[in-house]
């Protein structure tokens, strides 16, 4: 199962963290929710970082778990909070059509920057 964290401090974007494998396709290079999850969140980050010039920090370890990192090390521009609003709602989409066995997302509020 892929899981996507995303945490807000007051109501502004401060990280998102993906990980995990859908293992919706017993071949790897199959696995359409994968790599549907792979797109929009790596396209977000590329948006984030070339587009925008947004400062973040990116960590990424494929082996391990699919683990894909997203820190703002500033507070994001309206752009960048709406392209994460975006992805949100690209993961809504993908989750309601191939369903939570596969992926499960959410946005935690967190108390501190």
């Amino acid at each position: 199962m892929i899981n996507v964290i995303i945490k807000r401090h007051r109501g502004s974007y401060q990280s998102f963290i993906c990980t995990g494998h859908a293992e919706y396709a017993a071949d790897d290079t199959a696995d359409i929710v994968c790599a549907g999850v792979s797109a929009v969140v790596i396209n977000t980050i590329n948006c984030l970082k070339d587009l925008l010039e947004e400062e973040v920090g990116i960590d990424y370890d494929q082996e391990e778990g699919g683990l894909i990192t997203c820190v703002f090390t500033q507070p994001p521009s309206d752009k960048a909070s709406f392209l994460i609003d975006c992805m949100i709602h690209g993961l809504k989409w993908i989750q309601a059509q191939y369903g939570e066995q596969y992926l499960t997302f959410e946005i935690e509020e967190v108390r501190s920057c």
